[in-house]
Order: structure tokens, then sequence, then C-alpha cells
């Protein structure tokens, strides 16, 4: 049994880069929202949760990114993104990133998907692909160490415009429809056993240390895939390969998943590539 002092054993922190609109996309639209969304996020247990704090103040007086009440990773040049990534690299923590192409979902719309995901379907969905490989890391590593579920907790970086309230909702249906063995699209689920409803909560960026650290996982890999911007760099997402969620010891479709899962159905260009085939997508 858990100790009443600690009512989960993992913590994992989400964050996003780009936009998750639809209806104009760039570059097909000059004036459309970013090519990607790329949702990032940080597992790790919660004894090392009070040391988040101590992370990101030694990551800022290592980098010298002191003005400010917070770490913002797009503000930083790109020697100290170097520094904030080799420091992350080092940390006892595993990263998930979904990589999603919007292009190929240029306007449209999905009534069903809207139905289990409310009106930030798209989202929840991208977010639901992080999920299910975190709950799957969670799930393996408590039955190995503790031989039953231990609780995860879960910290969004609020944003406007979302409704996290929807995001738990959809979760409670995907738990239901997993216990039950109904899941739709069931190539991976999200694992019910390692999920409280009152362990999800959504927080000011500036105002959590863990969700800073999550902002450089998205925001690294956002910046190695958004070629059209004058940010594009894939180095600093490379240099996180220490810290990336491996199952069966690749990374590739684990730790760092690329949407739609079909390669064939996505027309990259060979810089966006370039990241994947590092991380050991063989078939772009």
């Amino acid at each position: 049994m858990l100790p009443v002092s600690k009512p989960y054993e993992y913590i994992l922190y989400i964050d996003e880069a780009g936009d998750d609109g639809l209806s104009r996309i760039k570059p097909v639209d000059s004036n459309g929202a970013s090519e990607w969304l790329c949702i990032g996020g940080f597992l790790t247990r919660a004894n090392y949760e009070a040391k988040t704090v101590q992370w990101v103040k030694e990551m800022r007086r290592h980098i010298s990114a002191l003005q400010g009440p917070a770490l913002h990773y797009r503000k930083l040049s790109p020697s100290k993104k170097d520094a904030a990534c080799s420091f992350l690299a080092d940390l006892p923590v595993k990263a998930f990133v979904v990589c999603s192409h919007k292009v190929n979902m240029r306007g449209h719309q999905s009534s069903s998907a809207a139905i289990r995901g409310g009106k930030q379907w798209f989202y929840n969905y991208c977010v639901r692909l992080l999920m299910e490989r975190a709950t799957e890391m969670c799930l393996k590593d408590s039955l190995k160490h503790y031989k039953e579920p231990r609780p995860l907790k879960v910290v969004f970086s609020a944003r406007g415009g979302h409704s996290y309230g929807q995001t738990k909702a959809y979760w409670e249906i995907l738990k239901r429809q997993a216990a039950g063995g109904t899941t739709v699209l069931n190539k991976r689920e999200i694992r019910h056993q390692v999920l409280r409803f009152n362990l999800i909560d959504y927080l000011p960026h500036q105002q959590n240390a863990g969700l800073q650290i999550a902002d450089i996982i998205a925001s690294a890999f956002y910046q190695s895939v958004e070629t059209s911007t004058l940010k594009w760099e894939p180095r600093h997402a490379k240099m996180l390969q220490p810290i990336m969620a491996k199952e069966r010891n690749v990374v590739a479709d684990f730790g760092l998943a690329l949407q739609p899962t079909n390669p064939r159905d996505i027309n990259l260009t060979e810089d966006q590539k370039a990241i994947f085939r590092y991380y050991g997508y063989t078939a772009l």
C-alpha cells in the first residue's frame, strides 16, 4: 500500500508547442496555423517532484537565464538551448513527445471524435497518444517493482482556450473503454489502472518548474520539425536522446510518436524526416 502522504508514485508534466488549429495551416495557407503540433511530457517518480524546482534553478544559473519569473525555451539563444538540453539530458526523467503533422488534417472535422473529445478533440487525441505510452511505462514499472499498479499524477500547462475538464472527461471515456475491452483505435490503450480522476491538474507555466522542463522537451522537438521558421534546428532534440523513453530499446513510436502513424500518409521534407530517422523511424 502507498503511504497516505504519497498518494501517487509517478508524476507527468505536459506542455505543447505549436497549436491545434486545422482550418488554415502553413505552408499551404500563408496566414495559417503552425504546420505541427508537438505535445511534450516528462515523467519522473513522485519522490523527485520537489526537486524539479531545484533543477530549474540550477539550470537557469547554469545557462545564465535569470531574467523573468520563469524559464521560456523559445526565448533562449541557440547556445543556451544547447546548455539547457545538455543539463536536462542528465536528469532522472523520461521524455515523451507526440509530433502531429497537421497538413494532412487541414480542414478536417470528426463528429465522432468531437463527441468523445469535445470541441478540442484534435488536441485531446494527440494528448491521448502521449498518455497511452506514458501510462504503459508506469504500469510496467509499478508491476515490476511493487507487484501492483501505482497511481500517476498528471499536470498540464494551462493555456488559454483549452478546457482541461473536457480532457479529463475524455480520459474517463477511454478508461471505461479500456476496462471493458471496447477501445476504439486500439493499437494502444491508456492504462486505466494507473490513472485517477483526482490526480489531474493544470497550472500556469510560470508557476510550476516541472512544466518549464516539459516546455523544453515540446519546444525542442517542435523546432526540429517546423522547418518554415528561422528557429528550425534538430540538434537540440537530438541532445535529449539519453532521456527519451524506449520500448524494447527503441524510441520510435514510443518516446517519440509521429502522427499520422503510417509514414506513407505524410509528405515530409528531408529536413523534417531527419529527427524521426535519428530516433529510429526507418520507413521514412
